[in-house]
């Protein structure tokens, strides 16, 4: 098992690289740059003088110079500056990873403890109403538009009815680190969260529902059965053991949305993390947050795919490969 987790640590290191180079020179094809979306339509600014500054930051040099100054910097946990909000990556970033990751999270937690249930119903009574309706809620989930979903939860819940916030994070007039700042981050976690993990179970719901169906059908189940064990214990002891597993395994795949799959969310109920940072690096052409902010989704990528094999060899271990 330790052999198994080092060989897939070392996997790591090259592909984190090869991702780092593949977003660097990616990011320099955006067009213009930092200096051109700081100073344009800024008439005190001048041509010369926008070059000047291109200059002294070294965004004239050739690509593979720049990417070495900055694979150097970023090794050592230096990110660069931001252009545009004139402080280093790293601080810009620290709060808006905390926010983003708690954000993830919630829609995570929450998606479980609504999916496992429901696929457990439709798959123990399938073809009654309870499964009907759940399929029916399912088709919902899955053909609904996550910024339609989001909008409509916006209006109803936050401007209708004013039952939660309709922006930011957290009141920014309570004290930090009081019980009324937690209850209030709290708050105005809930209807983006909410927005997020009712259309997040879709995919659960179904793999369970189906997983259950066919275990049923298993010889092992028909033996158990057989044998005189009573139903409860048959699903809780064979069928729902072997059906969840899987799910399991699945749990560092679905870390990896933690940061990438909040994007539409955050720009809607402007909520401030990672992605509203993202969309603001892109239009004010913030090479160095871009590149930072697709560096850290890529890197939850390879982690969480990392953490699956991990998972999956503890639960099979018939799959390591030693």
């Amino acid at each position: 098992m330790v052999k198994f987790i080092i060989r897939r640590v070392l996997i790591m290191i090259p592909q984190l690289f090869l991702l780092s180079l593949i977003i660097f020179v990616l990011a320099k094809q955006m067009p213009g740059d930092a200096v051109t979306g700081a100073f344009m339509g800024n008439p005190n600014v001048s041509d010369e003088q926008m070059e000047k500054i291109r200059e002294e930051y070294g965004l004239n040099d050739p690509w593979y110079v720049q990417y070495g100054h900055w694979i150097g910097k970023a090794v050592k946990g230096d990110l660069g500056s931001s252009y545009t909000h004139k402080q280093p990556v790293t601080s810009l970033l620290a709060g808006r990873v905390t926010t983003t990751v708690t954000l993830g999270l919630f829609i995570l937690i929450v998606s479980y403890i609504i999916a496992i249930p429901l696929g457990i119903i439709a798959g123990r009574w399938t073809d009654t109403w309870a499964d009907k309706l759940i399929v029916l809620y399912n088709y919902f989930s899955f053909a609904t538009p996550l910024f339609v979903f989001a909008l409509l939860m916006l209006y109803f819940f936050g401007f209708v009815l004013g039952w939660f916030p309709t922006g930011n994070s957290v009141d920014v007039r309570l004290d930090a680190g009081s019980w009324e700042y937690y209850v209030s981050k709290f708050k105005h976690l809930v209807l983006p969260g909410m927005s997020g993990a009712i259309l997040a179970t879709f995919g659960t719901i179904q793999y369970l529902r189906n997983d259950i169906i066919d275990t049923k059908l298993k010889d092992f189940v028909k033996t158990a059965r057989a044998k005189g064990v009573p139903e409860g214990k048959v699903y809780t002891r064979h069928i729902l053991r072997n059906s969840l597993l899987p799910i399991a395994a699945f749990l560092g795949y679905e870390i990896t949305g933690l940061i990438a799959g909040s994007i539409f969310l955050e720009m809607i109920f402007s909520y401030p993390g990672l992605g509203q940072l993202f969309i603001q690096s892109i239009t004010g052409r913030d090479f160095t947050v871009t590149t930072a902010i697709v560096m850290i989704s890529g890197a939850a990528v390879i982690v969480g795919t990392m953490l699956s094999d991990i998972i999956l060899s503890i639960i099979d271990p018939r799959i390591r490969i030693e």
